[in-house]
């Protein structure tokens, strides 16, 4: 019974020692299926604002050659009005199941940020139908959708921890006009 007394502090650390071990193991699994689960997360959410960001900048430009030839001066490679419209037709149902992707994966800055810039696109797109009424200003509402597109990315690149800067094109693209 004395050598199992003088031995049960070694048992003792052995035990302790293998119990230290499992419990790192599990807080070191666990932490790496966190990072595994967010990296996954964060990879389709990058991929539904992309997809996104593509189906509603193809209404925007296809609003712009649709209107091309009403708009002295555009740089927008004019388009058959039929054709056109068929196109963002298209274009249109791909955006509004772009948008679902959007919905289910963004954060609320993203969300409500893509909403702004999805309704200043549907009005370049309602001009574009003819049906944006009176007083609407084209350029206003172009500026508008840059604007809004600008604040998407800065939501969607934060919500994601893109770093690297401001990448706003809004402000870029309103001083080239002006120079030109």
């Amino acid at each position: 019974m004395t050598a199992f007394l003088n031995q049960l502090p070694a048992l003792m650390g052995v035990v302790v020692g293998v119990l230290g071990t499992l419990l790192t193991s599990r807080l070191n699994d666990k932490a790496q299926w966190t990072r595994t689960l967010s990296v996954r997360w964060d990879e389709r959410r990058l991929d539904a604002y992309s997809e996104f960001g593509r189906a509603l900048k193809e209404v925007h430009i296809l609003a712009h050659r649709i209107t091309a030839q009403s708009r002295p001066g555009s740089r927008a490679h004019a388009i058959d009005r039929s054709t056109g419209l068929e196109l963002m037709a298209q274009a249109d149902a791909q955006r509004t199941k772009a948008w679902e992707g959007v919905l289910l994966l963004g954060d609320a800055d993203t969300v409500a940020a893509a909403r702004e810039w999805r309704w200043s696109v549907q009005q370049l797109e309602r001009a574009a139908r003819g049906i944006a009424g009176d007083g609407f200003d084209w350029e206003a509402a172009v500026r508008r959708a840059d604007e809004d597109r600008d604040r998407f990315y800065v939501a969607a690149r934060a919500g994601l921890t893109v770093a690297g800067g401001d990448v706003a094109q809004a402000r870029w693209l309103t001083d080239r006009q002006m120079n030109s």
